[in-house]
């Protein structure tokens, strides 16, 4: 059984109890069928045309989905209202806790939020994190199949447009549509559902052969594990390392964070902050300071006391990629000098609502360092889940983390399969 056929049995199975829709049938414009149905019925005028065009919904895709949703924990209204003038994820903190000293390491702190019950299963979160994407996915198939009766290249061009509207990337959507011309002729398909599902069918098969050898998991050491966090500002990377700091705590590791990011006014207090929400300690420096001077003091410290992971905050600057990239080798060569098989992962953090943006990010990135997975973010907030299927089918990189909430539980290890399960729920048809 392929990797569409598994999905498709899982999906089916789960929609049994679904309404089902009236199927029309799609006729392929050579045929003498649709010859002689075009020749049987009269013109239409505009006025007519007009009516019958589809009102596309309320919840279709716009540019409200570029506004970035701010992933933070529940924190209290005073901090939410002081977050919201820094624009950053990350609520003020008390005075004497932000200030800095050379190399200073803060103390020990107190969880500000205790663990939040788990009540939702992985699969759970995947199908109310995607339903967005899941829902203008499906709006737009449903659009297209509204406008079109034949099977011909007009139809071929617009399932481009429509693919390439919904964030799968250029090339997937040509390869897309160049292999469902092939199987529309080769299995003669007529019928809306069969179409859509030659579709979907083909976007799932697409994205299994790109991910063939694929990691998606952490790559964890028996000893200390180090994993570099890069990303440009506001994408949401000091949220993730605090939430992936809470998991590795709540597995019972000992974990320390690193403010590397001595340049942004705030980035170091906010790490801080996500420490004392996580209950593991930052090693930290003055702002304007040494970046590498920071990781060397954690770097020595995680030895020295044994931790089982160290979570290293960047600078996320992408005007001068010289400087970029020399900042990140010197933090790597500082690195290497304490463990030289560190660092394990470099994750690059991306604004999955950002799309195509986060797309070019990405390739920046990866000409810039040795980035070796990805973290997407607020997936949850964002119509372009299928990004996912763009990154993996053009840039060959893993996603290794997603974000599916704004919880502090709601950062998830990539799972492959949820994730088409999640997007494609409910659009298979029987």
């Amino acid at each position: 059984m392929g990797f569409f056929d598994k999905i498709k049995k899982a999906l089916i199975g789960e929609t049994k109890e679904a309404e089902q829709e009236t199927d029309k049938p799609l006729v392929d414009a050579d045929s003498p069928e649709a010859q002689r149905s075009e020749e049987s019925q009269p013109a239409q005028t505009p006025a007519e045309q007009g009516a019958s065009e589809p009102v596309a919904p309320a919840e279709a895709a716009d540019s409200s989905d570029l506004e970035a949703e701010q992933e933070t924990a529940e924190v209290s209204p005073q901090q939410e209202a002081t977050t919201a003038n820094k624009g950053e994820e990350a609520p003020s903190i008390p005075e004497e806790v932000a200030k800095d000293t050379p190399s200073e390491e803060t103390p020990a702190a107190t969880p500000i939020l205790q663990p939040a019950p788990e009540t939702e299963s992985v699969q759970d979160k995947y199908t109310k994190g995607l339903t967005k994407s899941r829902k203008t996915f499906g709006q737009r198939m449903n659009e297209l199949f509204a406008n079109f009766r034949t099977v011909d290249e007009d139809f071929f061009e617009e399932v481009e447009e429509t693919l390439i509207g919904a964030d799968v990337g250029f090339d997937a959507a040509m390869k897309i549509a160049d292999a469902l011309r092939q199987e529309v002729k080769l299995r003669n398909v007529k019928k809306t559902a069969d179409v859509q599902n030659v579709i979907i069918e083909k976007l799932v098969d697409l994205y299994g052969e790109a991910g063939v050898g694929e990691v998606n998991e952490l790559n964890m050491q028996s000893g200390l594990t180090v994993i570099l966090f890069v990303g440009v500002n506001g994408v949401g990377k000091t949220t993730s390392i605090g939430k992936l700091a809470h998991q590795f705590k709540a597995e019972g590791k000992k974990v320390l964070l690193a403010a590397a990011d001595t340049f942004r006014a705030g980035a170091i207090d906010q790490l801080v902050v996500w420490g004392e929400r996580a209950g593991v300690e930052v090693v930290r420096g003055n702002a304007g300071g040494d970046p590498a001077a920071v990781v060397f003091d954690a770097m020595e410290r995680a030895k020295r006391e044994n931790a089982d992971v160290l979570l290293v905050d960047t600078a996320g600057r992408l005007q001068n990629k010289v400087n970029l990239m020399n900042e990140l080798e010197k933090i790597k060569r500082i690195i290497q000098r304490v463990d030289p098989t560190a660092p394990h992962e470099v994750l690059l953090v991306l604004d999955a609502t950002t799309g195509q943006n986060a797309m070019n990010q990405a390739k920046q990135f990866k000409e810039t360092t040795d980035v070796s997975g990805l973290v997407l973010t607020k997936l949850d907030g964002t119509a372009k889940g299928g990004i996912v299927l763009a990154i993996r089918n053009e840039l060959r990189l893993p996603v290794k983390l997603v974000g599916l909430g704004e919880g502090i539980n709601d950062l998830e290890p990539f799972d492959p399969n949820e994730f088409v399960v999640g997007l494609f729920k409910g659009l298979i048809k029987e």
